[in-house]
This record gives C-alpha cells, sequence and structure tokens, in this order.
C-alpha cells in the first residue's frame, strides 16, 4: 500500500525524500484477530481429563479457603475480592502455583485504582508479592508489568521496576523490555513506547523453562553453517529480551478483535509467550489483577488452569463474556476441521 505524498512538500512528513513509509508504502492495518491460532487447537483425550481432574481439586481448596468463585468452569476460575484479602486467606492452605503473571494498577490514576502515596504504593506491592511467593511452587515463576509513575520532587517518568525490583524474596532472572508502536505523543520529553515485565524465579537453580516453546522461527541467516554445523537451532533462535508486540488497539478500522471494555489490556501475543515459557500442561498460572483475563484465555487455551482475582465486578462480567466468546470461537474452530 503506497502513502500518498502530500502537496505541500514543506511537510516533511509528505515527503518522499524524508520519510520513508511515503516513499516506499506501508503495509495495510490488519487488525488482531480474536486469540492466537494456538489457542484454538485440541487437546488429547488424556489432557483434558487431566485438566479437569485438577479443576475439581483446585476448586474444593478454593472454596474451602475463600469461598464460592464469581465464576468457574473447566479449567477458568475467577474470584470477585480484594486480592490482598483474598490472597492472606489462600497462603493458610497447601497451594502452590506454578506461574503468577499479573500487571497490577500503576498508581497513575485510571478508573480501577486507588491513588496512594508513591512510599504507600510501594508497601502495598510488597505485601501482596509476599504472599505470591509463599504461594509460589518452588520451581515456580512470577511475571510483573509495570510502566511508569511520577515521583513527586524527583522524576516524571520513573520506571516502575526501579522502585520494585528488590521489594520481593523472589530472584530477579531478568528485565523483559516490551515495545510496541503507538502510545502517548509528547512535546516536552520523548514519547513513550515501551513496559517491562520483570521476570522473577523462586528457585535461581532450578525453574520452568521452555526456551523451544518460544523460539522465534524469523532468522536471518538460517543455513549459515560454522565447522560443518549449522549455527542456530533449527527450531529458530532465542527471542531475546526486547520484545515487540502491537498495544491492544482503538479506532476505527483499527480495533484489535480481542479489544475489551478494559483501559489497561495487555495484547494475548505476549501473555502466550510467557504461558508457554513458564509453565506446562495442566500446571497452575493465577492472576492477581485480573482485569479482562487476558493470563485466563491463554492459560485455558494452551491447556493450563488459570485462577484470577479481580476487584471491580463489572470487570469480572466482562471477563466471563470474553472467555465465553473465546469458547465459542474455538468449539466453532475445531467443529470445523473435524469437516476435513
Amino acid at each position: 500500500m503506497k502513502v500518498s505524498a502530500s502537496k505541500n512538500q514543506v511537510r516533511r512528513i509528505g515527503s518522499k525524500k524524508h520519510n520513508t513509509f511515503v516513499a516506499n508504502g506501508i503495509d495495510k492495518h490488519k487488525p488482531t484477530a480474536l486469540v492466537p491460532p494456538s489457542f484454538l487447537k485440541s487437546f488429547s483425550n488424556e489432557l483434558e481429563k487431566k485438566i479437569e481432574i485438577q479443576h475439581n481439586i483446585i476448586e474444593k481448596l478454593l472454596v474451602k479457603a475463600i469461598g464460592k468463585p464469581f465464576y468457574s468452569d473447566k479449567g477458568f476460575i475467577l474470584y470477585r475480592g480484594d486480592t490482598i484479602e483474598l490472597l492472606e486467606k489462600l497462603s493458610k492452605y497447601d497451594l502452590h502455583i506454578d506461574l503468577f503473571l499479573t500487571s497490577p494498577p500503576y498508581n497513575i490514576g485510571k478508573e480501577y485504582e486507588r491513588p496512594m502515596s508513591v512510599d504507600d504504593y510501594i508497601k502495598w506491592c510488597h505485601k501482596w508479592m509476599s504472599y505470591i511467593y509463599k504461594l509460589t511452587h518452588d520451581n515456580g515463576a512470577f511475571w510483573l508489568n509495570v510502566g511508569y509513575l511520577e515521583v513527586p520532587e524527583k522524576g516524571l517518568c520513573v520506571p516502575i521496576p526501579y522502585l520494585l525490583w528488590d521489594k520481593t524474596e523472589f530472584y530477579l532472572l531478568q528485565e523483559i523490555i516490551w515495545k510496541y508502536g503507538a502510545g502517548v505523543s509528547t512535546k516536552l520529553r520523548l514519547s513513550p513506547r515501551n513496559e517491562k515485565w520483570l521476570f522473577y524465579v523462586k528457585n535461581q537453580k532450578k525453574y520452568t523453562f521452555n526456551l523451544d516453546e518460544i523460539r522465534d522461527p524469523n532468522v536471518k541467516y538460517p543455513n549459515q553453517k560454522k565447522n560443518g554445523k549449522f549455527r542456530c537451532n533449527p527450531l529458530g533462535k532465542n527471542p531475546s529480551d526486547i520484545w515487540e508486540f502491537p498495544k491492544v488497539t482503538t479506532g476505527s478500522k483499527r480495533s484489535s478483535k480481542e479489544r475489551t471494555g478494559h483501559p489497561a489490556q495487555f495484547p494475548l501475543g505476549v501473555v502466550e509467550r510467557i504461558v508457554k515459557a513458564s509453565s506446562n500442561q495442566a500446571e497452575l498460572v493465577f492472576d492477581p489483577f485480573a482485569g479482562s483475563a487476558s493470563a485466563g484465555i491463554a492459560a485455558y487455551g494452551l491447556g493450563r488452569l488459570f485462577i484470577g482475582f479481580e476487584i471491580r465486578e463489572d470487570y469480572c462480567q466482562m471477563a466471563v463474556d470474553r472467555f465465553e466468546a473465546f469458547q465459542k470461537e474455538r468449539r466453532l474452530s475445531q467443529s470445523q476441521l473435524e469437516l476435513f
């Protein structure tokens, strides 16, 4: 698709000389699908049975510990309530989570958060992260997505990892930079185009990490050899610690199909990579700030079991509606495959 040049050549962004998009053309925007194709694959009878048994065991324990869930279906359990209160009760029971994956409020004035001082915000995060540590399996992981906040008299766009990275007993394995194209535009500073994921593990010498599940087959020189042997793994390269995934988009003709009414929804592609890397099928994935349940959709679609906490009832219902729409899409996709 060619981008037409402006008749006003004074505008550099409309000039073929200065704007390579105008000169060379750009691909037409393609809205994302409801879910990635990998979420639509059917499971073996053995895995289905294993998930069902696991679900029944986990739900019975959860009901005993924190009461009846807001919603429960095989492999997907959602509670409405305050995360710290629920985690505190749950930490008294023998439950071991394989993967915690979440994006908490950033304390920046969103509709779903209560304003706090920076010090109180750090204390609040430390408290719920402590409970998460207690509940995590010995070889489990914790992935934390955070952005920026203002520290009065100190800084405007302070990366939250600077404030939180050592406020937990977890071992910080590394920071992943999630890079995206669109975002807030600014005039007095550079436009922010990334957020961070902190990849924590409980045991630094033994933890689940399935690199082959997430290898990137887009290798520039796939047939390059050294001493007669191929240099790159045949499944692809390590995707590195900089991830490029577009944000969940909005707007006329640009809205992602996975888009919900939640104001801070991260894309399923990001969560897919994390779930594949840090958990195995029939294991437990837990999001204590579930929001629109992106982690739940990914966990369920990849053959894991999901537990989520969300304080707002409207978001809980949004998550349930989204999950049921996904189930319907999944059943439809599988029934169509059976015709061939």
